[in-house]
């Protein structure tokens, strides 16, 4: 399989979404949409159940599950803004519950994290056209160095973790396409790989340690 490298706008549209295949790269370039909390998640199914106001636009947004931390600066003319130490990403498994309706219902065209999305989540990226990007676990200098700008910062009554920060990215990646629009997915092909080979990779091990002297 050749592995495509894309430099794309995002958000991504639903056409942009359906062209990437898993295994492809992309680099990322414009708005993106990050938190690390489930409590937020919760909390926008609140907002999907009419019981409170989402703090900005989510619809036809990109979120990643990423955590950050941010503090003050006093820019060029003297006026504070908030400059990202760091994003880094989380695993999106503890968000399987709500992700499906997140996506389905926000029109979410890329979401991402690490450890991809389990099976109901891969349903409503393929019938709405999304695809699930995995991000460098650990390289939060990597990620953070693209940051240019935060635009918008959403629920600061939340733990600096929980809350939605909207930013502007330039180069952002690249980070792989663990699951696309059309049902293809890394990790259940890792899966079924390391399966197919357990009993040969077991048969190594015990080998192994068969061979090995006892002291």
């Amino acid at each position: 399989m050749t592995i495509q490298i894309h430099r794309m706008k995002f958000p991504l549209s639903e056409n942009d979404s359906r062209k990437l295949r898993a295994g492809d790269q992309v680099v990322i370039d414009g708005e993106i949409i990050v938190t690390a909390g489930l409590p937020t998640h919760q909390r926008l199914i609140r907002c999907l159940d009419g019981l409170e106001s989402l703090p900005f636009d989510l619809h036809g947004q990109t979120l990643f599950h990423l955590g950050s931390y941010c503090q003050a600066k006093v820019n060029s003319e003297g006026n504070n803004q908030l400059e990202v130490v760091y994003i880094n990403p989380t695993t999106s498994t503890r968000f399987n519950d709500v992700m499906p309706r997140l996506i389905s219902e926000l029109q979410l065209h890329a979401v991402g994290g690490k450890g991809g999305l389990d099976a109901r989540s891969v349903q409503a990226m393929r019938e709405i056209g999304s695809v699930y990007l995995s991000f460098l676990g650990g390289g939060a200098t990597l990620h953070t160095q693209s940051i240019q700008e935060v635009l918008q910062v959403g629920w600061s009554d939340m733990l600096m973790h929980y809350r939605l920060m909207r930013l502007r990215v330039m180069g952002l990646g690249p980070v792989t396409v663990a699951i696309d629009a059309h049902g293809n997915s890394t990790y259940h092909d890792a899966h079924t790989n390391a399966q197919a080979r357990m009993d040969q990779m077991m048969t190594f091990l015990d080998g192994a340690r068969d061979q090995t002297p006892i002291n």
